[in-house]
């Protein structure tokens, strides 16, 4: 059997990490990655995780299984701190899952299971993950386009394609702080794309992963609850990776918003069934750590006051590097770079580029442009420019390696 499996394609962000890992330059920058770090270079443990996973620890809990849908407790916390409201949470859902990328496979499963065939469509571009996983629960996929040549939102072009999906397909939209492009449509953009869900009869679809590291939790979280309040279903897939810093935790969340608790009454056991045959039941640890921090008031108050200062530190850096690229005489690739919010931030560099980024600075980005801006020290941010500018100043003819 063995001797038959041909060789799969390499999965590219954990390629390139690969890459960065045998690079002895001591210069060099790993911003392939979606992960936070600090200053220091270090992706912390935040202070309100910390001390919830003490009393935890106190608590010396049993480690019994918890069951198909998780933790509960977690799970109402979270459609809480995503819906707002108890209209909204009346006509929610939720169960854990393995993670954002979990919550996004259990949906998607959903959505086959419940009408196989189903077309989703994905933003063009989109997560590197978007596509793999909606084709892998065996659903069908198109995209819409995101981005003018000038790199800015094209959103008659985002409008015009969406015009096509029909009812009952699926959009998967991304909620705030877009991957790869850190570009998001204006409030006033979702309202229309609500509009056209209605007339159109189509199926929002949106994945949170960063809320909280754009504009503040409350305005991230905006256009979703927009969304669940006009139209009547809605799937959200919630991660905790990066706003709480549980990366390896694998912590995360799939809602379900109906037009009634009645409507609902058949979908947890649904999700639970499809969880019972991809992992069966999620890791605990994680939402333990989540709920006991949003279900106590300081320490809520203390994670949303280090998750400001997580999206203060973002900002600054990106606004560093706008600075220094206009220093170097790149106004036109800052102003650019200065429209984006998030971790990431999408360079004007075709792949070769990205090549010659790596080979001679020891930069690694992704090959389409996406870098890390939340993944770089401050102290760094001027080498990080130099590097953009010479890369953008070669000829192009050279640029081939």
């Amino acid at each position: 059997m063995l001797e038959l499996l041909s060789a799969p394609p390499v999965d590219p962000l954990w390629d390139l990490a690969a890459e960065f890992a045998a690079d002895p330059r001591p210069e060099r920058l790993n911003l392939v990655l979606g992960v936070y770090r600090d200053h220091t270079g270090v992706t912390p443990v935040m202070a309100a995780v910390r001390e919830a996973e003490i009393r935890l620890a106190e608590r010396s809990a049993s480690k019994e299984y918890r069951g198909l849908s998780g933790n509960t407790a977690f799970n109402r916390a979270m459609l809480s701190m995503v819906l707002g409201t108890e209209a909204l949470t009346a006509r929610a859902t939720a169960v854990q899952t393995v993670a954002g990328t979990g919550a996004l496979r259990l949906l998607a499963d959903l959505v086959s299971r419940t009408r196989p065939g189903t077309t989703v469509w994905i933003s063009d571009p989109a997560y590197v993950n978007h596509r793999p996983i909606l084709e892998g629960a065996g659903l069908r996929v198109r995209t819409y386009g995101r981005l003018d040549s000038a790199g800015l939102p094209d959103t008659a072009a985002v409008l015009d394609d969406l015009s096509a999906a029909r009812r009952d397909d699926v959009v998967l939209l991304q909620g705030c702080c877009h991957n790869p492009t850190g570009v998001d449509p204006s409030f006033g953009t979702w309202e229309e794309l609500a509009a056209l869900a209605a007339t159109n009869g189509w199926i929002p679809f949106v994945d949170l992963a960063y809320h909280g590291l754009g504009d503040g939790l409350a305005a991230d979280l905006r256009a979703t609850r927009m969304l669940a309040e006009r139209l009547p279903e809605v799937l959200i897939a919630v991660s905790c990776s990066k706003n709480f810093g549980l990366y390896s935790d694998r912590t995360g969340c799939a809602m379900v918003v109906g037009s009634s608790g009645k409507a609902l009454r058949h979908v947890e056991t649904a999700l639970q069934n499809a969880a019972r045959t991809l992992y069966s039941m999620p890791p605990e640890h994680g939402a333990a750590v989540v709920a006991t921090v949003l279900e106590d008031e300081r320490l809520r108050a203390a994670w949303l006051a280090e998750l400001d200062g997580m999206r203060h530190r973002i900002t600054a850096n990106r606004a560093d590097l706008v600075a220094h690229l206009r220093a170097l005489g790149q106004d036109e690739q800052a102003t650019h770079l200065a429209r984006q919010k998030g971790m990431f931030s999408m360079l004007p560099l075709t792949p070769d580029r990205m090549a010659l980024l790596r080979e001679r600075f020891g930069i690694y980005g992704t090959t389409t442009g996406r870098i890390n801006i939340a993944g770089v020290s401050a102290h760094r941010i001027p080498y990080l420019a130099q590097g953009i500018a010479a890369v953008l100043e070669t000829p192009r003819a050279m640029s081939s390696v």
